[in-house]
């Protein structure tokens, strides 16, 4: 089908809005994307029609909410081409995800001196979980640096393993730089045990989980077009079989006694407590309307914009953008010489313009790139090259104002 950038903005009710007087241009997609209005719509009528807690309950609202929130399991599982649905635990998003295995497959399995390499491209969400076996257990992370264009060569990360690595944890996007790590070509060097964090990722490019070579692959919602406290991590069968279970109640048991506790099989097992039931929902209808636009044509729309905003920026010799990797997605992050970012945050934002100002969650990298913050315009299918436009025109006068 084509892709029609207009079709696709009407979709979205927020990005009518004004701000200070001016059309919203939303480009803090890297924080958190923009419902579409079949999202919105969806959540409402689950909540005001179809609501009940899941699995447990025989009445008719209660198999209506199961039959609902279980078929979301099957979405995620065609949206990433899982090779099997039951592989599929829903979660509130990447970080639940992380930390799932991090207590779950890690914690039993490494011992002190025993290696984790991760890059330094990581969000905090996937460096904090491994922090802890560091403090708790002495396992020792080593760190992969990218190149001075930001790029992530496979040969670096293999190059970091030793008979003590145990496990890579290993972004696919960065959300600071827009980097993309080649997961495929990593795995053809290595069949040690694999955690990728797909949270950009899955938003900006096709995900194929039957050739990337992952052994564990999270994403989260909110990013995803859906809401908030949504997610899903992808777990190979027999890593699952691996696992203990991180959080006890619920839906994660068999059978419980006073002495005992049986365990259920996976999913479930990894699913303790009342889930968030209608954010799966949302999500669920959030993954349909992507794939219903198609996956490639978001991408090419992206990599046009990307290439655009690449140009445009060039144009400003005083704009300093971290990350200039090839392949990457529509992620800049930029410095300016007498402004800090959130100076230049606020001054956009004076003219509509929403961009995310800090250290995004990556501190490491951003020691790694001599910052302390950068002011991060990133970009979704429903941009648009006037967009980017507007962000220049802005950035244009932040740099008056500050001479």
């Amino acid at each position: 089908m084509t892709f029609d950038v207009n079709v696709v903005r009407a979709d979205f009710p927020i990005l009518s809005t004004t701000v200070n007087g001016r059309p919203l241009v939303y480009l803090d997609n890297g924080a958190s994307a923009q419902k579409p209005r079949v999202v919105i719509d969806a959540i409402s009528r689950a909540y005001e029609g179809e609501y009940a807690n899941v699995h447990r309950g025989l009445h008719y609202l209660s198999n209506l909410a199961t039959d609902n929130y279980e078929r979301v399991r099957g979405i995620i599982a065609r949206f990433l081409n899982a090779p099997a649905v039951d592989e599929v635990i829903f979660t509130s998003g990447s970080t639940e995800a992380l930390n799932l295995v991090s207590y779950g497959w890690a914690a039993p399995r490494l011992q002190a001196g025993d290696e984790i390499v991760l890059s330094l491209l990581e969000h905090h969400a996937n460096i904090v979980p491994w922090h802890f076996l560091r403090e708790r257990q002495g396992v020792v992370l080593k760190w992969v640096e990218p190149d001075a264009d930001g790029s992530l060569p496979p040969e670096k990360v293999l190059a970091a393993i030793t008979p003590r690595t145990r496990m890579l944890a290993l972004t696919h996007m960065s959300n600071v730089t827009g980097t993309v790590v080649d997961i495929a070509a990593i795995r053809r060097g290595t069949d040690l045990p694999m955690v990728v964090d797909g949270s950009q990722a899955a938003v900006h490019m096709p995900v194929d989980l039957s050739t990337l070579g992952a052994d564990f692959y999270c994403i989260t919602g909110h990013k995803l077009y859906g809401p908030s406290g949504s997610g899903a991590i992808w777990i190979r069968a027999d890593r699952q079989a691996e696992m203990r279970p991180f959080l006890g109640g619920g839906d994660m048991i068999r059978t419980v006694s006073r002495d005992t506790v049986t365990y259920n099989d996976p999913p479930l097992r990894f699913e303790a407590g009342t889930p968030g039931i209608v954010n799966q929902i949302g999500l669920g209808v959030a993954l349909e309307y992507m794939m219903g636009l198609g996956m490639e044509n978001i991408a090419a729309h992206e990599r046009a914009l990307r290439d655009h905003a690449r140009d445009r920026l060039r144009e400003l010799n005083w704009l300093q953008v971290q990350g200039d990797a090839p392949g990457k997605g529509a992620i800049f992050s930029m410095t300016m010489d007498g402004a800090h970012a959130h100076d230049m945050s606020t001054i956009l934002d004076k003219k509509g313009i929403a961009v995310r100002a800090g250290s995004h969650c990556a501190m490491p990298l951003m020691e790694h790139l001599g910052i302390n913050a950068s002011a991060r315009a990133s970009f979704a299918m429903y941009n648009t090259q006037a967009d980017v436009d507007a962000l220049v025109e802005g950035l244009i006068f932040c740099r008056e104002l500050f001479g």
